[in-house]
């Protein structure tokens, strides 16, 4: 407790002097907590993003095929997709903190089981693992940052924290493609566990005790499932979330092994491509989260959604590097239009809805489905036709996501 105290005030200073807008975004009160939650997502994902953009290329010299490709990938958005409604029901009710040390410590765990796994059955299983980990950290640390971020500022509050994730993200490829060029894959999954358990450290110390949390829903009764999920406008940022990361499952999962194969790419090399477009999207997330507070958002996702349609198609053109890059970046400039507009909105619907927490875990549900069938339908259309044709079925997702999101939003004639 006094530990708390004393480096709670200075943690404050820091953050106000890093937003430079006073209280309006995250009130005084809790700019330490949210520079804590903003660098455990930082490093732990960092440490993800070192390994998952090696993993294809690995596991393919294990001898999985496309298919098993897409259950190493799917394994662990199944578990997520199954574990996400209750971690992030329970966390509106018992508090945030113990499901974020979890979640921290699987993490930490997984990266020694990667180290001792030889075998395609083993990626899978860990990936598994690695999944309910994950179901114990992003929705519940998403619901934290929500419930402290101030009414009107929800769009540059969540930009500011998806920040986090879009430059640990962008840096993650680049550091596992050198890391694995200077030394080894095993080396990758060393440095995935001393992240993660940087974050588990932050997370123990820097957090405030679970009796301080201020969760506005803690014990009391949970809002039912289904006014949750009957929700038009939820359905509307579901379906995009959706086709988005079904986009994501597929760049991930077969990007890094068509410019490998096609290519000839090194393991750096394939880095900095799965990291351009991440960093593209992750520098856009302040201007257009301020922008999203102010204009329609309605338009955001449209716009963001029709850059990341024609992005994910052009690979299947691509005839260089510098044209996957070109593909990238247009995919990234999409994602960084609209994702701030569509966790803005996710926000102000938990705030509706009384269930913070519920809210997040649908969408990351919508997150971790879209991630599991892209990368099935990827691996499919990789073993029935050949590689490259992964990329046209992320474009039917992504236009179809588009529209849904415009179609359900119809139904609701007022600004957004």
């Amino acid at each position: 407790m006094d530990l708390f105290y004393a480096i709670k005030e200075p943690v404050s200073q820091l953050f106000a002097k890093i937003i430079g807008n006073g209280n309006r975004i995250i009130p005084s009160d809790h700019k330490g907590i949210f520079l804590t939650l903003f660098f455990i997502i930082f490093t732990t994902v960092t440490g993800v993003g070192i390994v998952v953009p090696l993993l294809p290329i690995y596991a393919h010299d294990l001898g999985a095929t496309g298919i098993y490709l897409a259950m190493i990938f799917g394994s662990f958005s199944l578990s997520r997709t199954f574990l996400l409604p209750l971690f992030g029901r329970l966390s509106d009710q018992k508090g945030r903190k113990p499901f974020i040390l979890g979640g921290l410590a699987t993490y930490a765990l997984v990266s020694v089981a990667f180290v001792y796994s030889t075998t395609v059955e083993g990626l899978i299983f860990i990936r598994f693992i690695q999944g309910a980990g994950s179901a114990m950290v992003m929705p519940v640390v998403q619901a934290y940052v929500g419930e402290i971020t101030p009414d009107g500022s929800e769009g540059y509050s969540m930009g500011l924290f998806n920040l986090s994730m879009f430059l640990s993200l962008s840096l993650g490829p680049v550091m596992g493609g050198v890391i694995h060029d200077l030394w080894s894959m095993d080396a990758a999954f060393v440095c995935m566990g001393l992240l993660s358990s940087l974050g588990l450290g932050l997370c123990l110390v820097f957090l405030p005790p679970l009796s301080m949390e201020t969760i506005r829903l803690k014990n009391r009764t949970p809002v039912p499932w289904a006014q949750v999920v009957r929700d038009w406008e939820l359905g509307a940022l579901v379906s995009f979330r959706y086709a988005y990361t079904a986009c994501i499952g597929i760049i991930w999962c077969f990007l890094p092994l068509f410019a490998d194969k096609a290519f000839g790419l090194s393991g750096s090399r394939i880095g900095l491509l799965v990291m351009l477009g991440v960093f593209v999207s992750g520098i856009l997330q302040l201007p257009m989260g301020y922008a999203a507070d102010r204009v329609n958002k309605k338009i955001m996702v449209t716009l963001g959604g029709a850059f990341s349609t024609f992005g994910i198609l052009l690979p299947f053109f691509a005839g260089s590097f510098s044209d996957l890059l070109v593909a990238v970046t247009l995919f990234g400039i999409g994602g960084g239009i609209s994702m701030p507009a569509i966790t803005a909105l996710a926000v102000i619907k938990g705030d509706e809805k009384k269930a913070m927490g519920s809210v997040m875990s649908v969408m990351t549900v919508a997150h971790s489905l879209g991630m599991l069938t892209g990368s099935l339908i990827a691996g499919l259309a990789m073993d029935f036709f050949s590689l490259k044709f992964a990329f046209p079925c992320g474009m039917v997702f992504m236009a179809a996501g588009t529209l849904a999101f415009l179609l359900l939003y119809n139904r609701h004639n007022k600004p957004v």
